[in-house]
């Protein structure tokens, strides 16, 4: 990826970093450094970080998932509101193929920004590359 590539982030790779996940961890960690450094643009919809924090509520308790949750706001990763095309995007997407909700919202941010869904969400990673690009992530 280039200088002024955009990646986004999906619930998926959000979680492994926070996770610390394997492979997955380092491979965001490396993305993190080339986006501190300004290299990268790290994106994440706010639909995204959303369904990070929850998943963190259930998996961790509500005290690790605030602890986590003020983590990823010092990260270089820019949230993406959702307007009225964005979530217009995502349902058209989401009517088209079998992939969550959450997940529709990381590609239609990832059309919008022209860039690529960083993620090992199968169902993502199984899109068309003409719906979406992927940088697969492996645990």
């Amino acid at each position: 990826m280039s200088a002024g590539s955009a990646l986004i982030v999906d619930t998926w790779a959000a979680l492994a970093y926070l996770r610390r996940e394997g492979s997955a961890e380092a491979t965001m960690r490396r993305y993190v450094r080339r986006a501190t450094s300004g290299n990268l643009r790290l994106l994440m919809s706010l639909v995204n970080l959303g369904e990070t924090y929850y998943r963190l509520i259930q998996i961790a308790g509500a005290e690790e998932a605030e602890d986590k949750l003020r983590l990823i706001r010092t990260l270089p990763i820019e949230m993406v509101p959702v307007r009225e095309p964005l979530a217009l995007e995502a349902g058209r997407i989401k009517a088209r193929h079998r992939i969550s909700f959450a997940d529709a919202f990381a590609v239609a941010t990832a059309r919008q920004e022209r860039g690529a869904v960083l993620t090992g969400d199968p169902e993502i990673v199984a899109l068309p590359r003409d719906v979406v690009r992927v940088v697969k992530l492996e645990r």
